[in-house]
């Protein structure tokens, strides 16, 4: 039987065209300026676009956000419809304005569980929406609680029930700083969070920095916050704080018994016992104000950790000196993680000090993590954009291997120039993973970022310069790119929510065998800091998440079920219990006959 599935599993790979070894082709420019008006275009924040067949008709459709929340047609860039943040299509986009930017990617996702998929968008003065595939407001939407912007939006089921919950993070200087929303826009009750009487610290999040996943093997996500201060919270769903480890308890006027009473110094030491020497001598701890968490198993034990980028500083100083960016990784007690001979009990240090950090001469970087296997090695790297003008790349060993860190920063090109989030894929299907980012310049300049395209060592395989700006002295993209196929095509396109150009996509010649390792920002169009081969995409059978169901879905699942690719709770199609050729089967009739062999939406 295992003979057979992997001759099928070989046939099947030679019809979707994965050539080993083939060179990964120069992006070809496919459309650019959409969802721009007739002079100028909307200002393109941190927003990750997202890919979905909207109306059900086989086309892709492209939803993309820098005010005003678009909806494009995959092909040809078309605008389909606008709507102005805060309003939905009920109202004439030119009688409104929008209510504010939009700083998180947008969610797409069956908040309801509906069988339809909703778009879900959070924006500037504390509004979230949760629309139709139309863009009309779902029943309840859209909300707005409080009067600040929501920087952070993730949706989890986090109770199990099959509708989504909705977790937004404001960007104030205050401890309540995260509500959940249920899917009918009631808050959903023990939020928000930190309550005027609750233990532990938190700030605002001024990043998309909420991360959603099972730490504790209960089968359910909890909730991961970081925000402006030293400590990061930890949550179930019914907001009761999650515990620490015992290292962390009967300390004298210490005690940190939860998550949010820990502070995060390099020096273990100072952390275990709850303080350091910041008013005598230097001393460095992290805070976390723009550093997103993500939930993985990093070492493939089963069990997952908490991957979270801080950023360094030396609280001895006034004000405080940031020093460097760095990646900690926690276990689900908060401890941190040293395993089969992997010891981050102290995290990487002196990564790369901050060439500038003024965003009146240039946006501010978002070291948003993104956690891979770059190498096929069943080991996680941990890749992030640093202040340093360096895109890094570390191992499990806390080293970077090979080109990494990569410099988009040329001194000689006389301004500065700072990276996106990247995406990961394997683009030739050689095994080893491409990493793909942009990048934006310096105001003023009159110059362009560019698209970067590196091999999993770091070294470059292609670089070109995005479009120039349609209105504006600057342009290049600040958001994580969004991989999928979004024409009638088996390749894949790339899809970026510019600053100053609308939204631009590529062609990527010769990728429709690729393997989509983290396709957008934050990991998936849950925007939660989940990688997609081990959470729940919107699409059931997408497993690559490239945003279409195709054989290569088909190979995924029969790799899993022949025990060559990790195990995928996603890929029992058929809801048995088990991962079979069964499932595979299903998946090739559902390719031909989607109305008859129509996918289980939940097992």
């Amino acid at each position: 039987m295992k003979q057979h599935l992997i001759a099928t599993l070989l046939l099947l790979a030679l019809l979707t065209c994965a050539a080993d070894g083939s060179e990964v082709a120069a992006p070809v420019l496919k459309w650019q300026q959409c969802g721009c008006y007739n002079s100028w275009c909307e200002t393109g924040w941190y927003s990750s676009p997202a890919v979905a067949d909207l109306d059900g008709d086989g086309d892709m459709e492209v939803v993309a956000s820098a005010y005003s929340v678009v909806a494009l047609d995959g092909e040809t860039g078309d605008l389909l419809w606008r709507v102005k943040s805060g309003h939905d299509r009920s109202e004439d986009p030119g009688s409104v304005d929008n209510v504010g930017r939009t700083w998180p990617g947008v969610v797409i996702a069956d908040v309801d569980d509906d069988g339809e998929i909703e778009i879900v968008t959070a924006h500037g003065h504390g509004y979230v929406s949760v629309y139709n595939n139309e863009g009309y407001f779902e029943p309840g939407w859209c909300k707005n609680p409080v009067t600040n912007e929501f920087r952070s939006l993730a949706v989890s089921d986090l109770d199990g029930d099959g509708n989504m919950e909705i977790a937004c993070g404001l960007a104030r200087g205050d401890n309540t700083n995260i509500w959940v929303f249920e899917h009918d826009g009631s808050i959903r009750q023990g939020w928000p969070r930190l309550a005027d009487d609750d233990d532990g610290s938190a700030w605002g999040t001024y990043n998309d920095n909420i991360g959603t996943g099972d730490i504790d093997g209960d089968g359910l996500p909890e909730l991961i916050v970081p925000s402006d201060t030293i400590t990061i919270c930890a949550y179930e769903a019914d907001g009761t704080h999650i515990g620490t480890n015992n290292m962390y308890h009967d300390h004298s006027g210490h005690n940190m018994d939860y998550w949010g009473k820990v502070p995060a110094y390099i020096n273990l030491s100072y952390e275990t016992r709850g303080w350091g020497p910041c008013y005598t001598e230097f001393t460095v701890r992290a805070n976390f104000a723009n550093g997103p968490a993500n939930v993985v198993d990093v070492n493939g034990d089963g069990v997952n950790e908490i991957v979270v980028i801080g950023d360094v500083h030396d609280c001895h100083t006034s004000p405080y000196t940031d020093l460097y960016n760095t990646p900690y990784i926690f276990n689900s007690d908060r401890s941190r993680f040293s395993a089969d001979g992997f010891d981050w009990t102290t995290p990487p240090i002196e990564t790369g000090a901050p060439i500038i950090q003024d965003y009146g001469v240039i946006e501010s970087v978002q070291p948003n993590p993104v956690t891979v296997d770059l190498d096929a090695d069943g080991r996680i790297e941990i890749l992030y954009p640093s202040y340093d003008g360096r895109m890094h790349a570390f191992w499990l060993d806390k080293t970077e291997h090979g080109n990494w860190p990569y410099s988009v920063y040329d001194l000689s090109e006389g301004f500065y120039r700072l990276a996106t989030e990247p995406v990961v894929a394997d683009l030739d299907n050689d095994g080893n993973a491409e990493v793909i980012f942009g990048s934006w310049v310096q105001k003023g300049t009159e110059h362009t970022g560019k698209l970067h395209i590196l091999d999993h060592a770091g070294n470059v395989i292609h670089e070109m310069d995005l479009p120039p700006a349609k209105s504006g002295d600057w342009n290049g993209v600040l958001a994580a790119p969004t991989l999928a196929n979004i024409d009638d095509d088996s390749d894949l396109e790339l899809v970026l929510n510019t600053a100053h150009s609308g939204v631009v996509a590529y062609d990527l010649p010769g990728t429709a065998g690729a393997r989509v390792l983290w396709g957008t920002g934050r990991g998936s169009y849950y925007r939660n800091g989940e990688s997609p081969v081990s959470s729940t995409v919107p699409q059931k059978g997408d497993l690559n998440f490239d945003g279409n169901v195709t054989s290569a879905d088909v190979i995924i699942v029969l790799m899993v079920a022949v025990g060559s690719h990790e195990h995928l709770d996603a890929a029992d199609l058929n809801c048995d219990g088990r991962v079979t050729a069964l499932d595979a089967r299903l998946l090739l009739h559902h390719l031909t006959d989607p109305e008859k062999y129509a996918l289980n939406r939940v097992c």
